[in-house]
């Protein structure tokens, strides 16, 4: 329980609060116009605000290099195709 109350409360960003505007502004419209898909969509957007997840924000798709031995990423050889 203690890491779902750490994701909600930790990690804020820009991206992530303009999530969460968007998706509560389209439930609005999907209330008002009483129309699932709407609804669903926005609560699409919600879902990635409060739990943080997605690729719309800064590092979200950060993925370390492998600190393998010998580093093979460095080590490619090129052959010339003519």
């Amino acid at each position: 329980m203690n890491t779902i109350k750490q994701r909600l409360f930790s990690g804020w960003h820009f991206m992530r609060v303009i999530r969460l505007g968007l998706g509560i502004w389209i439930l609005v419209m999907a209330i008002q116009t009483r129309d699932i898909a709407t609804g669903l969509f926005s609560a699409f957007f919600i879902y990635t605000a409060l739990a943080g997840v997605g690729c719309c924000g800064v590092g979200d798709c950060y993925v370390p290099e492998s600190k393998a031995a010998g580093n093979e990423a460095n080590d490619v050889e090129y052959e010339e195709v003519k």
